[in-house]
Protein backbone atom coordinates (compact mmCIF):
# COMPACT_ATOMS: atom_id res chain seq x y z
CA UNK A 1 0.00 0.00 0.00
CA UNK A 2 2.82 2.41 0.93
CA UNK A 3 4.44 1.76 -2.45
CA UNK A 4 1.24 2.67 -4.29
CA UNK A 5 0.94 5.91 -2.33
CA UNK A 6 4.51 6.83 -3.24
CA UNK A 7 3.76 6.10 -6.92
CA UNK A 8 0.70 8.36 -6.84
CA UNK A 9 2.69 11.17 -5.24
CA UNK A 10 5.40 10.85 -7.89
CA UNK A 11 2.81 10.98 -10.68
CA UNK A 12 1.25 14.04 -9.07
CA UNK A 13 4.61 15.83 -9.07
CA UNK A 14 5.18 14.88 -12.72
CA UNK A 15 1.71 16.13 -13.61
CA UNK A 16 2.51 19.44 -11.94
CA UNK A 17 5.64 19.82 -14.07
CA UNK A 18 3.62 19.14 -17.22
CA UNK A 19 1.01 21.76 -16.31
CA UNK A 20 3.74 24.35 -15.62
CA UNK A 21 5.55 23.83 -18.94
CA UNK A 22 2.34 24.16 -20.96
CA UNK A 23 1.06 27.19 -19.04
CA UNK A 24 2.68 29.81 -21.27
CA UNK A 25 1.58 28.09 -24.48
CA UNK A 26 -2.05 27.33 -23.80
CA UNK A 27 -3.30 30.07 -21.51
CA UNK A 28 -4.29 30.61 -17.93
CA UNK A 29 -6.90 28.82 -15.84
CA UNK A 30 -9.13 30.98 -13.70
CA UNK A 31 -9.70 28.25 -11.11
CA UNK A 32 -13.47 28.47 -11.49
CA UNK A 33 -14.92 25.06 -12.19
CA UNK A 34 -18.42 24.23 -13.39
CA UNK A 35 -20.30 21.29 -14.93
CA UNK A 36 -19.30 21.02 -18.61
CA UNK A 37 -21.87 21.94 -21.27
CA UNK A 38 -22.38 19.90 -24.42
CA UNK A 39 -19.15 19.33 -26.38
CA UNK A 40 -18.59 21.38 -29.49
CA UNK A 41 -18.42 19.87 -32.97
CA UNK A 42 -14.96 18.74 -34.09
CA UNK A 43 -13.37 21.40 -36.31
CA UNK A 44 -10.36 19.31 -37.40
CA UNK A 45 -11.97 18.79 -40.80
CA UNK A 46 -11.31 22.44 -41.56
CA UNK A 47 -7.60 21.69 -41.86
CA UNK A 48 -8.18 18.62 -44.00
CA UNK A 49 -10.29 20.66 -46.43
CA UNK A 50 -7.71 23.49 -46.50
CA UNK A 51 -10.34 26.04 -45.48
CA UNK A 52 -9.18 29.49 -44.43
CA UNK A 53 -8.56 30.18 -40.81
CA UNK A 54 -10.64 33.31 -41.23
CA UNK A 55 -13.19 33.74 -44.04
CA UNK A 56 -12.64 37.11 -45.66
CA UNK A 57 -15.61 37.47 -48.01
CA UNK A 58 -17.57 40.52 -47.00
CA UNK A 59 -21.34 40.83 -46.95
CA UNK A 60 -22.05 43.79 -49.21
CA UNK A 61 -25.34 44.42 -47.39
CA UNK A 62 -23.35 45.55 -44.35
CA UNK A 63 -20.95 47.71 -46.32
CA UNK A 64 -21.79 50.96 -44.56
CA UNK A 65 -21.74 49.69 -40.99
CA UNK A 66 -19.05 47.02 -40.86
CA UNK A 67 -17.58 48.65 -37.72
CA UNK A 68 -20.92 48.67 -35.89
CA UNK A 69 -20.68 47.15 -32.45
CA UNK A 70 -16.90 47.36 -32.16
CA UNK A 71 -15.25 48.89 -29.12
CA UNK A 72 -14.17 52.46 -29.87
CA UNK A 73 -10.52 51.65 -29.15
CA UNK A 74 -10.55 49.05 -31.94
CA UNK A 75 -12.08 51.22 -34.63
CA UNK A 76 -8.87 52.92 -35.84
CA UNK A 77 -7.09 49.57 -36.27
CA UNK A 78 -10.02 47.90 -38.00
CA UNK A 79 -10.46 50.92 -40.25
CA UNK A 80 -6.81 50.70 -41.32
CA UNK A 81 -7.18 46.98 -42.01
CA UNK A 82 -10.36 47.60 -43.98
CA UNK A 83 -8.60 50.25 -46.06
CA UNK A 84 -5.72 47.85 -46.78
CA UNK A 85 -8.00 44.90 -47.55
CA UNK A 86 -11.33 45.73 -49.14
CA UNK A 87 -12.68 42.24 -48.47
CA UNK A 88 -12.10 42.34 -44.73
CA UNK A 89 -15.18 41.87 -42.55
CA UNK A 90 -14.82 41.95 -38.72
CA UNK A 91 -17.82 39.74 -38.01
CA UNK A 92 -16.71 37.04 -40.40
CA UNK A 93 -13.17 37.33 -39.10
CA UNK A 94 -14.35 36.57 -35.56
CA UNK A 95 -16.37 33.58 -36.76
CA UNK A 96 -13.30 32.26 -38.54
CA UNK A 97 -11.02 32.96 -35.56
CA UNK A 98 -13.37 30.98 -33.33
CA UNK A 99 -13.22 28.01 -35.72
CA UNK A 100 -9.43 28.37 -35.96
CA UNK A 101 -9.07 28.29 -32.17
CA UNK A 102 -11.00 25.05 -31.95
CA UNK A 103 -9.17 23.50 -34.92
CA UNK A 104 -5.65 24.41 -33.73
CA UNK A 105 -6.29 23.48 -30.11
CA UNK A 106 -7.74 20.14 -31.19
CA UNK A 107 -4.69 19.45 -33.38
CA UNK A 108 -2.34 20.38 -30.55
CA UNK A 109 -3.99 18.13 -28.00
CA UNK A 110 -4.10 15.23 -30.48
CA UNK A 111 -0.42 15.80 -31.36
CA UNK A 112 -1.40 16.39 -34.99
CA UNK A 113 0.25 19.76 -35.58
CA UNK A 114 1.12 18.92 -39.19
CA UNK A 115 -2.58 19.23 -40.03
CA UNK A 116 -2.56 22.90 -39.10
CA UNK A 117 1.04 23.83 -39.85
CA UNK A 118 0.08 26.14 -42.78
CA UNK A 119 -1.94 28.20 -40.30
CA UNK A 120 0.88 28.60 -37.75
CA UNK A 121 3.77 31.03 -37.88
CA UNK A 122 7.09 29.17 -37.79
CA UNK A 123 7.91 30.42 -34.28
CA UNK A 124 4.49 29.41 -32.95
CA UNK A 125 4.80 26.02 -34.60
CA UNK A 126 8.17 25.42 -32.94
CA UNK A 127 6.77 26.51 -29.58
CA UNK A 128 3.83 24.14 -29.88
CA UNK A 129 6.05 21.30 -31.08
CA UNK A 130 8.41 21.75 -28.14
CA UNK A 131 5.48 21.77 -25.72
CA UNK A 132 4.25 18.51 -27.24
CA UNK A 133 7.65 16.90 -26.74
CA UNK A 134 7.56 17.86 -23.07
CA UNK A 135 3.91 17.07 -22.55
CA UNK A 136 4.00 13.32 -22.04
CA UNK A 137 6.52 12.54 -19.31
CA UNK A 138 7.42 8.93 -18.50
CA UNK A 139 4.34 6.74 -18.34
CA UNK A 140 1.86 9.58 -17.96
CA UNK A 141 -0.53 10.96 -20.58
CA UNK A 142 -2.20 14.35 -20.49
CA UNK A 143 -5.71 14.36 -21.93
CA UNK A 144 -7.39 17.70 -22.61
CA UNK A 145 -10.75 18.30 -24.25
CA UNK A 146 -12.19 21.60 -25.39
CA UNK A 147 -15.75 21.63 -24.07
CA UNK A 148 -17.01 25.06 -25.07
CA UNK A 149 -15.85 28.48 -26.22
CA UNK A 150 -17.57 31.06 -24.05
CA UNK A 151 -16.06 34.24 -25.45
CA UNK A 152 -14.19 35.27 -28.57
CA UNK A 153 -13.54 38.99 -28.71
CA UNK A 154 -10.96 41.26 -30.35
CA UNK A 155 -8.80 43.28 -27.99
CA UNK A 156 -6.21 44.71 -30.39
CA UNK A 157 -6.13 45.54 -34.10
CA UNK A 158 -3.43 47.28 -36.10
CA UNK A 159 -1.49 47.43 -39.32
CA UNK A 160 2.24 46.70 -39.18
CA UNK A 161 3.50 47.77 -42.55
CA UNK A 162 1.49 45.68 -44.99
CA UNK A 163 0.49 43.10 -42.38
CA UNK A 164 -2.81 43.16 -40.53
CA UNK A 165 -2.60 42.00 -36.91
CA UNK A 166 -5.66 41.19 -34.80
CA UNK A 167 -5.46 39.89 -31.24
CA UNK A 168 -8.33 37.82 -29.87
CA UNK A 169 -9.16 36.94 -26.27
CA UNK A 170 -10.65 33.46 -25.98
CA UNK A 171 -12.37 32.23 -22.84
CA UNK A 172 -13.19 28.54 -22.94
CA UNK A 173 -14.13 25.55 -20.80
CA UNK A 174 -11.72 22.62 -20.94
CA UNK A 175 -11.32 19.35 -19.11
CA UNK A 176 -7.73 18.53 -18.21
CA UNK A 177 -6.56 15.24 -16.70
CA UNK A 178 -3.34 13.24 -16.44
CA UNK A 179 -3.43 9.44 -16.45
CA UNK A 180 -0.74 6.90 -15.65
CA UNK A 181 0.16 3.78 -17.63
CA UNK A 182 -2.67 1.88 -15.97
CA UNK A 183 -5.21 4.52 -17.00
CA UNK A 184 -5.54 5.85 -13.45
CA UNK A 185 -6.24 9.56 -13.05
CA UNK A 186 -3.40 11.19 -11.12
CA UNK A 187 -4.39 14.82 -11.71
CA UNK A 188 -7.46 16.71 -12.83
CA UNK A 189 -11.14 15.80 -12.99
CA UNK A 190 -12.75 14.64 -16.27
CA UNK A 191 -16.22 15.57 -15.00
CA UNK A 192 -15.39 19.23 -14.30
CA UNK A 193 -14.58 21.86 -16.89
CA UNK A 194 -12.09 24.57 -16.00
CA UNK A 195 -12.24 28.07 -17.45
CA UNK A 196 -9.10 28.91 -19.46
CA UNK A 197 -8.17 32.24 -21.02
CA UNK A 198 -5.97 32.41 -24.13
CA UNK A 199 -4.85 35.48 -26.05
CA UNK A 200 -3.94 34.76 -29.67
CA UNK A 201 -2.72 37.11 -32.39
CA UNK A 202 -3.47 36.41 -36.05
CA UNK A 203 -1.71 38.13 -38.94
CA UNK A 204 -1.99 38.34 -42.70
CA UNK A 205 -0.12 40.12 -45.47
CA UNK A 206 -2.90 42.22 -46.98
CA UNK A 207 -1.16 42.27 -50.37
CA UNK A 208 -0.72 38.52 -50.58
CA UNK A 209 -2.97 36.40 -52.78
CA UNK A 210 -3.18 33.78 -50.05
CA UNK A 211 -6.33 34.62 -48.03
CA UNK A 212 -5.21 32.60 -44.99
CA UNK A 213 -4.38 34.22 -41.67
CA UNK A 214 -1.67 32.73 -39.47
CA UNK A 215 -1.41 32.46 -35.72
CA UNK A 216 1.72 34.48 -34.95
CA UNK A 217 1.68 34.81 -31.14
CA UNK A 218 0.05 33.36 -28.04
CA UNK A 219 0.12 34.66 -24.50
CA UNK A 220 -1.67 34.49 -21.20
CA UNK A 221 -3.49 37.45 -19.66
CA UNK A 222 -1.49 39.65 -17.29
Amino acid sequence: MAGKIVDILIFAVVAGVIFFKLFSVLGRKTGHEQPPPMPMADAAGLADDHDNIVPLHRDEAGEDDYLAGLDDSLMPGFTQIREADGNFDPEQFLAGARAAFEMILDAFHKAELEKVRPFLDSAVYRSFATALEERDVGDTRRLIELVAINRCEPIEAEMKGREAHITIRFESDQTDVVKDSEDRIVAGDPSSAVEVTDIWTFARDTRARDPNWQLVATRSPN
